[in-house]
């Protein structure tokens, strides 16, 4: 499956019945309570990654949250 992950194209293995969103930031080795993801221009709630499915040419943006401070 082709995807345009944060501007670059990626080919990732996600068998079709597989292909939700959850799954795919498992294969990406994202954990989930660390990132915000954009779907096609939309951002996707957490609870809804489950049955979001992706599609071959889909659009992604993943931001990662990184804590720090002084």
């Amino acid at each position: 499956m082709n995807l345009k992950i944060n501007g670059e194209i990626r080919i990732v293995k996600l068998e079709p019945k597989q292909a939700t969103l959850t799954e795919l930031m498992k294969e990406l080795g994202h954990h989930p309570k660390l990132v915000v993801v954009e779907l096609n221009g939309l951002i996707i709630p957490k609870p809804e990654w489950d049955k979001k499915e992706i599609k071959d040419g889909d659009i992604l943006e993943i931001v990662t949250i990184v804590g720090g401070g002084s």
